[in-house]
């Protein structure tokens, strides 16, 4: 990818980025987030309207952020909206982690990728899930492969994992500075996620800083990437963890009052259920 700096007004601490490969082709966005800079905090978001969706730029506008970009599975055909596993904003527990899923007819039991903020407001990504109102991290996912489920999840082998935020998305891309794509460990064999897609992504590196990115596909100037791709291109930032984030037309990133990116092609905003907000001096 040909990165150079986007044009647009972002204090100091938060660098936008626009990148571009005309051979494949791809056009992606990254913002460059130094959370050593004391004025700079991050906030896993949710909708609080009554159908508990809103597009990016209403959530931008309501929790007066700088930077909004959209974060993890939703069911939005539910009215109100459900989330698709763990959803913890300050300090509370909205969703828990969805403890299994079926698959081709069988249940696999699953700790998925999951990005969260501790009380410091740094970020961490481990693969999580939740007892009674406790979050829980492995040093690795759940041993599924298509046909050969987990049966069960064992959490004597799991730490307390202390989140103020967090929320369930996945599959981790990049764990201990390596890439390591656990699609099916989380079981997201046999679905979308695991194809060519619009992408957006959130990692952070050894030296403090968050890496937002967001991918474009399904249009003639930009096709989307494979995982193995979004992985790579994470790694183009040193990230030392990394975790895909909901993708296709929720894949939205918006800054400064303006849509970045063209989600599928066109300038008009999905509605999203959670988000991952940039907030600065506030």
């Amino acid at each position: 990818m040909n990165w150079t700096e986007f044009d647009i007004d972002m204090p100091e601490g938060i660098t936008i980025l626009k990148g571009e490969n005309k051979k494949i082709p791809l056009r992606a966005w990254v913002a460059k987030i130094d959370l050593n800079n004391p004025d700079i905090q991050i906030r896993i978001l949710s909708s609080s309207d009554k159908d508990r969706k809103n597009t990016p730029m209403e959530f931008l506008n309501e929790f007066d952020a700088r930077i909004i970009m959209n974060g993890g599975y939703f069911i939005s055909d539910k009215n109100p909206a459900q989330h698709v596993g763990l959803l913890k904003t300050g300090g509370m527990l909205e969703e828990p982690a969805s403890h299994s899923v079926f698959r081709d007819s069988e249940r696999y039991f699953i700790t998925r990728g999951a990005f969260g903020i501790d009380d410091s407001g740094f970020p961490d990504i481990a693969w999580s899930s939740t007892n009674n109102d406790s979050i829980f991290e492995w040093s690795s996912p759940q041993k599924n492969r298509p046909g050969n489920p987990s049966k069960y999840i064992d959490f004597r082998a799991s730490d307390h994992w202390k989140m103020r935020d967090a929320i369930h998305a996945g599959p981790v891309l990049i764990h201990s500075n390596k890439i390591n794509i656990t699609v099916e460990e989380e079981v997201f064999f046999n679905t979308p996620v695991a194809g060519i897609q619009p992408r957006s992504s959130i990692g952070y590196t050894k030296e403090g800083f968050l890496i937002m990115m967001v991918v474009d596909g399904r249009q003639a100037d930009s096709r989307g990437v494979y995982l193995q791709e979004l992985a790579i291109m994470m790694m183009e930032f040193d990230c030392v963890e990394a975790i895909n984030l909901d993708g296709g037309g929720s894949s939205c990133i918006v800054a400064d009052n303006r849509l970045l990116n063209r989600p599928v092609g066109r300038n008009t905003l999905r509605e999203i259920m959670s988000a991952i907000g940039v907030f600065y001096g506030n």
